[in-house]
C-alpha cells in the first residue's frame, strides 16, 4: 500500500478531519438527544415507553430509505453542496422537535429527521476515500469516530443544563442543538473541498501526489466491480450489512437509554449531574476510538481486533445492568461505549478498501442503510424484552447477546468476502 508523505498527510488531516469531526458531533447530538429529553419529554406529553421506543427508532426508517440515493447524489455533485443541504435540513427538523406535543407529531418529526440526515454518515466515509489512501484510512476513520463520544462528552452536560432551563427544558434542548447544526451546515458550504484536484490549499505537486495514489487504488479495486446494482447485491456487501446492523443495535440500545440508566444508578433525575456522569463512558470511548484502529492497522489483524472489541462491548452492556453499585455500573458502561464505538472505524475499512467509484457510494450507503435497521429495532426489542421477562435488565442482556453474535460474524468476514479483492489492501 502506498503512503502519503508525512507532511502532506498532516496537511490534509488538519484541514479536513477536525471539521468533519465537528459535523459528526452535531449529527450524533441531534440524533441521540432524545435520550436526554426522554423523562421530561414523556412527563410533559404523556407519551408511553412503547411510543417513545417506536419514535426513537423510526428515525432510522427514514434514514434507511434514502441512504443510497443520497450518497449517489453526493458522489455526483460533491460534498460542499450536499453536506450543506443535509445539515441545514436536519438542523431545522431537529429544532422543530420542540413542537412534538403528541405521539403523531413525535413520530413524523423523528421520521423526517432520518430523511433529512440520510446520506450524511456514508457520505463522509465515501468522502474520506477521496482523500486518504488505504494505508491511512483506518486512522482517518478512527479520528472521525471521535465525534460520537465527543458529542456526549460535551453534549451531555449541555443537554443536562438545557433541561434545567426555563420554558420546558426539553424544548430548549431541541431548539438550541438543532440550530447549532444549521450554522455548521452553512459553514460547510464555504469550507469543504470536493476532491484533491479542487484543493487550492494544496500545491500543484501535492494535488498530483494525492490523486495519483487514490487513482491507482481505485483502478485496483475497479477490477473487482461490475454494475452498481451488482456491486450492491454481492454477498460480501450484504454480509457486512448484517454485521453492521448488529453493531448498530448495540449502539442505540445503549445510547437512547444511557442518561435514564445513569439517573437510575445515581438515584436522581436527569439533569446536569447525570449529564456530567454520562460523559464518562464517552471519554473512555474517545480513547478507545484513538487506540483500537491503530492497533488493528499495526497488528494486520483487523478481524481479530474487531471481534475482541465487540466482546468487550457485550460484557460491558450485560454488566451495566448486573450491578447496583453506581461505580461498577458506570464502569461497565465505559467498556460498553468504548467497545461499540471503537469497533466501527475498523469495520468500515472492509468495504472502503474493496469498493470503488459509484459502487463505493452505493455499497457503503447500502451497508449503512441496512445497519440503520438495527437502530430502529434496538429500542423496540429492548422495551419488549423488559416487558416480556418483567425485568429492566432483560433488554440489555438480549442486546449483549446479539453483540456477541456480531463478534462471531466479524471473524467470518474474510471467508465471505472475495479474498482476491481484499488481499491487496488489508489482511486479517
Amino acid at each position: 500500500m502506498k503512503k502519503l508523505p508525512a507532511p502532506l498527510l498532516a496537511k490534509i488531516s488538519w484541514r479536513l478531519l477536525p471539521f468533519l469531526l465537528l459535523m459528526y458531533i452535531m449529527a450524533f447530538l441531534d440524533r441521540a438527544n432524545v435520550g436526554f429529553a426522554k423523562v421530561a419529554f414523556q412527563a410533559d406529553t404523556g407519551i408511553s415507553d412503547a411510543a417513545f421506543a417506536f419514535g426513537a427508532g423510526v428515525f432510522f426508517v427514514g434514514y434507511a430509505l434514502l441512504e443510497v440515493p443520497s450518497n449517489l447524489i453526493m458522489h455526483r455533485i460533491g460534498a460542499r453542496i450536499w453536506m450543506c443541504r443535509i445539515m441545514v435540513t436536519w438542523g431545522l427538523v431537529s429544532a422543530a422537535m420542540m413542537f412534538a406535543h403528541n405521539e403523531t407529531t413525535f413520530y413524523v418529526l423523528r421520521f423526517l429527521l432520518g430523511v433529512a440526515e440520510a446520506g450524511f454518515f456514508p457520505g463522509v466515509i465515501l468522502y474520506l476515500t477521496y482523500w486518504f489512501p488505504a494505508a491511512h484510512r483506518a486512522q482517518a476513520m478512527g479520528f472521525f469516530y471521535f465525534g460520537a463520544p465527543l458529542a456526549f462528552i460535551f453534549g451531555s452536560p449541555l443537554s443536562g443544563l438545557l433541561l434545567m432551563g426555563g420554558w420546558h427544558g426539553w424544548q430548549w434542548l431541541f431548539a438550541v442543538e438543532g440550530l447549532m447544526a444549521v450554522a455548521v451546515g452553512i459553514w460547510s458550504y464555504f469550507y469543504l473541498t470536493n476532491r484533491p484536484a479542487d484543493a487550492q490549499w494544496l500545491t500543484a505537486d501535492e494535488r498530483r501526489q494525492v490523486q495519483e495514489i487514490i487513482d491507482s487504488e481505485e483502478r485496483a479495486k475497479g477490477g473487482h466491480q461490475h454494475s452498481l446494482l451488482a456491486a450492491m447485491c454481492q454477498p460480501r456487501v450484504l454480509y457486512l450489512a448484517l454485521v453492521y446492523l448488529l453493531i448498530q443495535a448495540s449502539v442505540y440500545g445503549v445510547v437512547f437509554y444511557l442518561p435514564s440508566q445513569v439517573a437510575g444508578l445515581l438515584g436522581t433525575k436527569v439533569g446536569l449531574q447525570v449529564g456530567l456522569v454520562s460523559a464518562i463512558p464517552w471519554l473512555c470511548a474517545l480513547l478507545a476510538a484513538w487506540w483500537v484502529p491503530g492497533l488493528a492497522q499495526r497488528s494486520q489483524k483487523p478481524r481479530s481486533v474487531a471481534s475482541m472489541t465487540l466482546l468487550v462491548a457485550a460484557i460491558g452492556m450485560a454488566a451495566s445492568v448486573s450491578f447496583s453499585s453506581p461505580l461498577l455500573g458506570v464502569a461497565a458502561l465505559c467498556f460498553a461505549a468504548a467497545g461499540f464505538i471503537a469497533v466501527q472505524p475498523v469495520f468500515w475499512t472492509f468495504p472502503a478498501n474493496t469498493l470503488a467509484g459509484a459502487a463505493a457510494a452505493g455499497g457503503i450507503a447500502l451497508i449503512n442503510s441496512l445497519g440503520a435497521v438495527g437502530g430502529f429495532v434496538a429500542p423496540i426489542v429492548k422495551n419488549w424484552a423488559e416487558g416480556h421477562f418483567h425485568s429492566p435488565a432483560a433488554g440489555l442482556y438480549l442486546l449483549a447477546g446479539t453483540t456477541v453474535l456480531a463478534a462471531l460474524l466479524v471473524l467470518g468476514i474474510r471467508a465471505r468476502l472475495a479474498p482476491a479483492a481484499l488481499q491487496p489492501h488489508a489482511t486479517a
